[in-house]
């Protein structure tokens, strides 16, 4: 007895669990990993809470806002106007565009500056957030072909094809059940 409480007490003693130290050197402890787990997706959606908050704007970022979005809408809208105008009055539409031409060049690198950051800044900020959802598409990747294979291999598998290959039902009840109704 003394000599086994001797063994115990060097593998287990001290408060200490020498064979489950030795485990998770080889395995990860799943209890541990659990917590792990569960304090990364607090954090996450205390991080996401905190990023969606609502928060009570004035009127001028409201404004300001909405002055952010007409841009594009009216270059758009405006170049559509222009189609237009050229085909309803091409008099008045010539008199316009020799105004424009007497536009100074210096005038017209200033527009296309202003432009180009407006709208290079957001292409770049449109560019990066695509890359971001092509990675998080490309992760699934392995899962969704997982899936697909899973779902093909039940599609091959017929009842009387297993019959065939030698399988029964009599580890299944309600199988074994189906398949004498059948008959």
């Amino acid at each position: 007895m003394g000599l086994i409480e001797r063994i115990l007490g060097v593998v287990f003693g001290g408060g200490r669990n020498v064979v489950a130290e030795t485990a998770e050197v080889f395995r990860v402890n799943a209890e541990a990993d659990a917590a792990r787990d569960h304090d990364l997706r607090s954090a996450a959606l205390t991080q996401f809470g905190h990023e969606f908050a609502v928060v009570r704007r004035g009127w001028f970022d409201r404004f300001m806002d909405a002055m952010n979005r007409v841009p594009r809408p009216a270059m758009a809208l405006g170049t559509m106007g222009l189609f237009v105008a050229a085909m309803v009055d091409p008099v008045w539409f010539a008199a316009r565009m020799a105004g424009i031409a007497l536009v100074p060049e210096p005038l017209w690198w200033l527009l296309g500056a202003i432009v180009s950051f407006y709208f290079g800044a957001r292409h770049q900020a449109k560019g990066q957030e695509f890359q971001r959802d092509l990675a998080a598409t490309m992760a699934a990747v392995p899962q969704v072909v997982k899936t697909v294979r899973d779902v093909h291999a039940l599609r091959d598998v017929t009842p009387d094809e297993a019959e065939e290959q030698g399988e029964s039902f009599a580890d299944n009840p309600a199988l074994a059940a189906w398949d004498a109704e059948r008959r």
